[in-house]
C-alpha cells in the first residue's frame, strides 16, 4: 500500500473539498469515467473510510498532490 495522498476537488459553487486518499489514482478514473457519461455521481473514500458522493455537473476541477517526503531533524534538504 502507498503512502497517503491528498487530492483536492473544487465544486462549481466556489467550494473545494480537500481528502486524503488511499489511492488517487483510483479517484482520477472515476472521474472520467462518470465524464463519459457512465455515472453521475463520483464517489470518493478518504483514509478514514468515510464516503463523498459528488454531483459530477458540480465538479470544476480535481487536484492530486504527490506524496511529500517527510524528513527527520534539522538537515537542509537539497
Amino acid at each position: 500500500m502507498s503512502d497517503p495522498v491528498t487530492v483536492r476537488i473544487g465544486m462549481s459553487s466556489a467550494r473545494e473539498l480537500e481528502l486524503t486518499v488511499d489511492d488517487a489514482s483510483a479517484v482520477a478514473t472515476s472521474y472520467e469515467k462518470a465524464l463519459k457519461g457512465k455515472d453521475n455521481v463520483l464517489w470518493v473514500t478518504d483514509t478514514r473510510g468515510h464516503r463523498f458522493g459528488l454531483s459530477v455537473a458540480s465538479v470544476a476541477f480535481i487536484e492530486i498532490e504527490e506524496p511529500q517526503d517527510r524528513g527527520v531533524g534539522f538537515a537542509a534538504r537539497a
